[in-house]
């Protein structure tokens, strides 16, 4: 089905979803989604071990770590794509491998790595995707399901892009129809793996603006992994830092991104300035050489 838009489909005002989620953890006020002692693993290799976590409500917070160690794990077993070896996740206080697909799918909304699509899709036919959770074999697409394609298109800049096919685009606007389609799903917490993978700086920029002007405006909760620690230091308000399946530290950038904890986590020798114009750190790497100096 080929979803054409009429800009009488954009209204203003908050998406049709959001506020309507009355289940809460009355145990965590202000966290909705969290990790008890949680160990993941593909077959008989843990890569993440007995982990607790809490992701606070409406805000950014940015998982960080080397290569492997367990970041877009955790990830996935936020969105229910895998089962806890041990431990749980936690989803308004329920365990979130016994709710039903589609209910989670209401609440949560995952954007992978390197999401792949049909040949030929449109924009508008992959963001109308993200209506799914919100079908049913009594309820077919709607104006709701249309208005909120809108909304997301129109947020995420993609709107005059909307009958072109993803093929025709760049990798900064393939990544922001991606995002939409996340967004059209409208759900509270927003996960999304590596959303810079695969972009040069310029679009990197452009997409985590675009995440943190989405979060400004709607207030949804956003969990990322990101590999380059000084944009994550400039858009998260919480960074989590892994190593072979731990944490080994979180709270905000300027806490948690120092030369030890590079050292320690990364294996990485670096200087770590805080810019004030930008009110975050950076992270500069230094050489082996001059490591070694």
């Amino acid at each position: 089905m080929t979803h054409t838009l009429d800009h009488d489909d954009v209204r203003d005002g908050a998406p049709a979803g959001a506020g309507a989620r009355e289940a809460r953890d009355p145990e965590r006020p202000g966290v909705r989604l969290r990790a008890e002692r949680l160990s993941l693993a593909y077959g008989d290799r843990t890569v993440v071990h007995e982990l607790d976590l809490e992701i606070q409500d409406g805000t950014v917070t940015a998982v960080i770590g080397p290569n492997g160690c367990g970041k877009s794990t955790l990830l996935r077993s936020f969105g229910r794509l895998m089962k806890p070896l041990s431990g749980r996740v936690l989803l308004d206080g329920e365990p979130v491998h016994t709710l039903p697909t589609r209910r989670v799918a209401e609440r949560v909304g995952l954007l992978p790595q390197s999401p792949v699509a049909p040949e030929g899709l449109s924009v508008a036919d992959l963001v109308a995707r993200g209506r799914h959770p919100h079908q049913t074999w009594y309820r077919r697409w709607s104006s709701d399901d249309e208005e909120a394609v809108a909304r997301a298109l129109r947020s995420t800049g993609t709107y005059e892009l909307a009958e072109r096919t993803l093929d025709e685009l760049s990798g900064g606007q393939r990544q922001r129809a991606w995002i939409a389609m996340a967004l059209a799903q409208e759900t509270e917490i927003l996960l999304l793996d590596e959303p810079t993978n695969h972009l040069d700086l310029a679009h990197q920029v452009e997409v985590l603006d675009l995440v943190r002007e989405l979060h400004r405006d709607t207030g949804r909760t956003v969990v990322l992994v990101l590999h380059d620690l000084s944009l994550a230091a400039r858009y998260a308000d919480h960074l989590v830092a892994m190593k072979e399946g731990r944490i080994v530290a979180q709270g905000p950038p300027v806490e948690v991104l120092t030369e030890e904890l590079l050292a320690e986590a990364f294996g990485l020798r670096a200087l770590v300035r805080y810019d004030e114009e930008i009110g975050a750190p950076l992270v500069v790497p230094l050489s082996r050489e001059r490591a070694l100096a």
